[in-house]
């Protein structure tokens, strides 16, 4: 039997999806820029896509621009903005546990003479709302703060931090990772004063290779890239219309009957978490516990043993898993993430991240607590870290 429990890396692509994608490679392949039949159909589909992804959030489809993944929205949200605004200051806040994504990005603005500061977090990964408020000013031209922490579940208090970024400086910017938390957790763009966010299809049963960045109204914002612009004023190239459509259609299947996909998917959770808890000796628990924790996420340190070797004991059994955020399982460095909660070394590097999606199923979740515990008692036994 097997079981992939890293959707937090990236989930197979819905069936559904696929069937959606075919007619747009080989029958529907026009450009969107051009007039004629193929290529007004193209265009169309694109702008029905973009009105789509806007409405799940509640933001305007006009104001979404397609790019190649999260990564790249990120890149285009935070420097499009640091260029566009530099005059108005240089000052940017994320916090130490963000996604490397939005990590590197801040480190090539700081090169380029932006002050930018860290949020320090608790040792359950929320932000500090009280640093947030200290180091917010006039200068502050954008706070980027994921949703979710794709590696220990946080849900962060997006409507707090922006309430303190409108109350403390109206002009700033909020920019928000939701890759790790679209079709999972509730996003309202209004609600919480958010101007930037970045998605991706591919966590959520859609194509690799294809993202968005949605803005809210009248957000200032420049291109990082430029070449042959077609639908976009913001990112040069023809857009990826088959993948477009399957993002789409991926996000259509996230959302139905949201509710009760949640409900569902947190009973195998705490299925999971539950197993792990009563079944095996010094685990420990990384990220908060109950309803601030995203419904997909569970990650534990085994004691006295390596999360690579348990990584590849697992996959050995058809069981999939991630030693640490899907960006950095193959560093020999403990997390970021771990090691800004406050966890020691030597307890992070036996860290396991476990990702559970709608396509998971009770089955995978018990076969997981069939296997799980033989391998960590079988890894103790030989482990010579075993005091």
């Amino acid at each position: 039997m097997k079981a992939y429990l890293d959707n937090g890396s990236t989930t197979p692509v819905d069936e559904r999806v696929v069937e959606a994608m075919k007619p747009y490679f080989t029958e529907k392949y026009g450009h969107p820029l051009f007039i004629y039949s193929q290529g007004k159909e193209a265009n169309e589909t694109v702008k029905e896509a973009s009105d789509f992804l806007g409405n799940t959030i509640n933001a305007k489809g006009e104001n979404v621009v397609f790019t190649s993944g999260a990564t790249e929205a990120n890149d285009l949200g935070l420097r499009g903005v640091a260029k566009a605004r530099r005059r108005e200051g240089n000052h940017i806040i994320t916090s130490k546990i963000e996604n490397p994504s939005v990590l590197r990005i801040c480190e090539n603005l700081e090169q380029d003479g932006f002050d930018v500061d860290y949020l320090d977090v608790d040792k359950n990964g929320f932000v500090d709302l009280d640093q947030l408020n200290d180091l917010i000013s006039e200068e502050t031209i954008l706070v980027s703060i994921g949703h979710v922490s794709d590696e220990i579940g946080t849900i962060e208090p997006l409507k707090e931090i922006g309430e303190i970024i409108e109350d403390e400086s109206p002009k700033t910017y909020f920019h928000t990772n939701a890759a790790a938390s679209y079709g999972l957790v509730p996003l309202d763009l209004e609600e919480a004063y958010i101007d930037l966010v970045s998605l991706s299809a591919h966590k959520v049963h859609g194509p690799m290779g294809v993202g968005a960045l949605i803005t809210a109204e009248d957000v200032e914002i420049e291109p990082v890239n430029y070449g042959y612009l077609s639908l976009s004023d913001l990112r040069p190239g023809t857009e990826n219309v088959p993948s477009i459509v399957g993002f789409r259609k991926a996000a259509e299947l996230s959302f139905k009957e949201f509710d009760k996909k949640i409900d569902r998917l947190k009973k195998l959770r705490n299925r999971l978490m539950e197993g792990i808890e009563n079944e095996i000796s010094e685990v420990v628990l990384h990220g908060p516990e109950g309803e601030k924790r995203s419904p997909a996420n569970a990650n534990y340190s085994f004691k006295h043993i390596e999360g690579e070797s348990i990584m590849i004991h697992l996959d050995i059994r058809g069981i999939s898993v991630a030693t640490g955020s899907a960006c950095a399982t193959r560093k020999l460095e403990p997390s970021h993430v771990l090691t800004a909660i406050g966890v020691d070394p030597v307890t992070a590097h036996g860290a396991i991240r476990f990702t559970l999606s709608r396509m998971n199923t009770q089955k995978e979740i018990d076969y997981t607590l069939e296997v799980l515990p033989e391998v960590v008692e079988k890894l103790r036994e030989l482990s010579p870290m075993k005091s």
